[in-house]
């Protein structure tokens, strides 16, 4: 399995990728699928958005987002991970992990954070062992299919 940095012509394996998340309902809120589109406006030139590649497929990705528009958190990014269900558990998240955190890093981030369903167990021993701590829980923070679901917060402070 090979990270790199991903560039806009991964759009469309990142939207199928995504997607599959969706439909899976394990990892996200969203419901609207999305489009090559919608991916290729991911790439804002300040948040790094990395693939993992095996065999020269896109089978993995993470990327990084605006975390706030308030100036001072200009240094800290949301960051995601998803995997091609094919090749769940088989490494290919932490490779994505360990590759966007090097790059969020290397463009001055100080800090990761997201949020993750307290259900997603693998999800939440990837992000611990890579780092990240759990911060709390958001009760109630949105619905999924008529559904409340609580999420944990996660931070990785990147700087020493």
């Amino acid at each position: 399995m090979i990270p790199r940095l991903a560039t806009l012509n991964d759009a469309p394996f990142l939207a199928a990728i995504y997607n599959e998340g969706i439909e899976d309902r394990v990892a996200t809120f969203e419901t609207r699928r999305r489009s090559e589109e919608d991916i290729r406006g991911w790439f804002d030139g300040r948040h790094p958005v990395v693939v993992v590649e095996d065999e020269g497929k896109v089978i993995a990705f993470a990327s990084t987002s605006n975390y706030r528009p308030r100036e001072c958190y200009a240094g800290i990014a949301e960051v995601s991970v998803y995997v091609a269900r094919d090749f769940r558990r088989r490494g290919a998240g932490r490779a994505a992990l360990m590759e966007i955190i090097q790059q969020a890093q290397a463009m001055g981030f100080w800090k990761l954070v997201s949020r993750v369903f307290v259900e997603n167990q693998a999800s939440r021993a990837l992000i611990a062992s890579l780092g990240f701590r759990e911060v709390g829980i958001y009760e109630r923070h949105g619905q999924l299919d008529g559904v409340w679901r609580d999420v944990v917060i996660v931070e990785r402070h990147l700087l020493a």
